[in-house]
C-alpha cells in the first residue's frame, strides 16, 4: 500500500537510489525538500544540473573539477615530484583532509577487477603513464585500497612504473584489509602514508 501521492513516491525513489541513502532517510530528505522554498528547490535543482553538465575530469591528475586544470595541480606550493595514486575522488579528499600530503595526485577513477571485467583499459592507467614520461617524478606512491582488487591494481602499476626508474611504494597496513580509504580516519592515514614501503 502506498502511504503518498506519486510525486512523493518518485521522490524518495529517486533519493534511496543513490549510494549510502536508505528508505527512511530518503523519506526525510524528501519532506525536508518538500518544505523548502520554491527558489531554494530551484537552486538546488540548478546546482545539481550545473554539476553534471560543467564537471570534467582535470587534464593532469584526472580529478574531479569543472575547470581544465584543478586547483591541486594548479598550486605552485605543490611537490610535483611525487605523485600519490588513488582510486577515486573521495580517496584524494580524504588524503587532503590530513593536511600533511604536499605532493600531487592521480585518480585512476576504478581498480583492476577481473571479476567484474574491469582491466587496466577501463581505468586512467595510460594517463598516469603519459604523465610520467613528461614530468620529473622521484616516487609514486599507490594508495589503492587494500581489497583484492585494490592490491591487483598496485601490483601492476608498480610492474609498469618500477622499470622507468622511478621509486613505487605502498601505503602501509595500518589501513585495514577490506577497507576503503575515504571512510577511515586522518590519524590513520596519515600513518599509512608515512610506513609506506617500496615495492
Amino acid at each position: 500500500m502506498d502511504l503518498y501521492s506519486g510525486y512523493i513516491n518518485k521522490l524518495i525513489d529517486e533519493l534511496a537510489a543513490l549510494p549510502g541513502i536508505g528508505n527512511k532517510s530518503a523519506q526525510r530528505l524528501a519532506f525536508h525538500i518538500i518544505g523548502m522554498s520554491s527558489a531554494r528547490v530551484n537552486r538546488l535543482a540548478e546546482t545539481i544540473r550545473n554539476a553534471k553538465e560543467h564537471v570534467t575530469f582535470c587534464k593532469v591528475c584526472q580529478n574531479l573539477t569543472d575547470e581544465e586544470i584543478c586547483p591541486i595541480c594548479r598550486n605552485p606550493s605543490r611537490d610535483n615530484s611525487v605523485i600519490m595514486v588513488v582510486e577515486n575522488p573521495r580517496d584524494l579528499a580524504a588524503y587532503e583532509r590530513t593536511g600533511r600530503y604536499n605532493g600531487l595526485y592521480h585518480v585512476l577513477h576504478g581498480a583492476i577487477s577481473p571479476m567484474l571485467g574491469v582491466g587496466p583499459g577501463d581505468i586512467r592507467l595510460k594517463e598516469l603513464l603519459e604523465r610520467l614520461r613528461g614530468e620529473e617524478v622521484r616516487e609514486v606512491i599507490i594508495a589503492t585500497n587494500s581489497s583484492l582488487e585494490g592490491e591487483t591494481t598496485a601490483m601492476y602499476i608498480s610492474k609498469l612504473v618500477k622499470p622507468t626508474g622511478i621509486k613505487v611504494t605502498r601505503i602501509a597496513s595500518g589501513v585495514p584489509v577490506g577497507g576503503d580509504l575515504e571512510n577511515i580516519d586522518e590519524v590513520t592515514l596519515l600513518r599509512a602514508l608515512e610506513g609506506r614501503t617500496e615495492l
